[in-house]
């Protein structure tokens, strides 16, 4: 498995079909749903549990159909107890998805980059995760249960520590440990979690909690995999808000390429060819 490597497989998020493609054509070996992104896109609002199961999931399906990578999907809280997370469990297995992120905060969860978490009890997510491994063994034994703690930010780096090991026993595949503070956490908690560790990273991004350190650092200290969930989030906005500025009180943004993919480009990027080879073989009135 690739994770196993524990080498911080960088995991970029994307918050919709044209990010998880660029990602893919980008070279990325795997793609992570951002919860964050998806609630930025769709609804304008954000990560503070507005997005419902059904929206996360329908959006999931249409990444995962899209692209031939594996991606991970967000299944938040699990959507409520341990028997709510067992039905989220089956249909983001039933969609074709890798892997899934269940967290130990309370609902209405929120950005672990965001102040005011709350977290359940330690037995609580313990019994969630059991839920979610036992549908995951009758369906897809593969399938990577990725249970994430925030509890360094409620109650301390010990404590993460500790459900960390409660989880992965529990049945975890992965712990992603979010918004550690500093390197030294970073290092206890691959040291000291016995089990694959994720971390969060918030690329090129100021106000995350966690230091931006190299892949290689990472690596160094043995940690599996790096989400860096809002990097295309917040490009594709600063994209837009560049674009809008330069035609901003009645210009055009004449030679301004540098903006814009061209329109060759863009339809390579969404599959036009494709499609018009299929017109030709399978459209009686095809025309060139």
């Amino acid at each position: 498995m690739l994770l196993n490597q524990r080498r911080a497989v960088p995991a970029i998020g994307c918050h919709d079909v044209l990010s998880a493609i660029l990602i893919e054509r980008a070279g990325f070996e795997v793609i992570q749903v951002s919860g964050f992104g998806l609630a930025a896109t769709l609804l304008g609002l954000p990560d503070m549990a507005f997005l419902s199961y059904t929206e996360m999931l329908h959006l999931t399906q249409n990444i995962v159909q899209s692209v031939a990578i594996p991606v991970m999907a967000d299944a938040d809280t699990g959507f409520g107890n341990a028997i709510n997370a067992m039905r989220v469990t089956e249909q983001i297995i039933r969609i074709g998805a890798a892997g899934m992120n269940i967290e130990d905060q309370v609902f209405p969860k929120r950005c672990g980059h965001i102040e005011g978490k709350t977290i359940i009890p330690l037995e609580e997510m313990v019994l969630k995760i059991k839920a979610c491994k036992k549908v995951r063994d009758s369906l897809d034994p593969d399938f990577i249960i990725n249970a994430r703690t925030d509890a360094i930010g409620v109650a301390g780096i010990d404590e993460a520590i500790r459900r960390a090991n409660a989880y992965a026993e529990a049945g975890a595949d992965m712990i992603f440990v979010e918004a550690p503070r500093d390197r030294e956490e970073i290092a206890r908690a691959t040291k000291e979690i016995q089990c694959l560790v994720s971390i969060n990273l918030f690329d090129l991004v100021e106000g995350g909690k966690t230091p931006l350190l190299s892949l290689d650092d990472l690596a160094s200290m043995g940690v599996a995999r790096v989400s860096v969930p809002t990097g295309t989030t917040f490009a594709a906005a600063r994209g837009v808000m560049n674009y809008l500025e330069a035609i901003k009180g009645g210009k055009l943004a004449a030679n301004r390429t540098d903006l814009v993919v061209s329109f060759a480009e863009f339809k390579d990027i969404v599959g036009v060819p494709n499609f018009r080879e299929l017109e030709k073989e399978f459209l009686p009135a095809f025309v060139e």
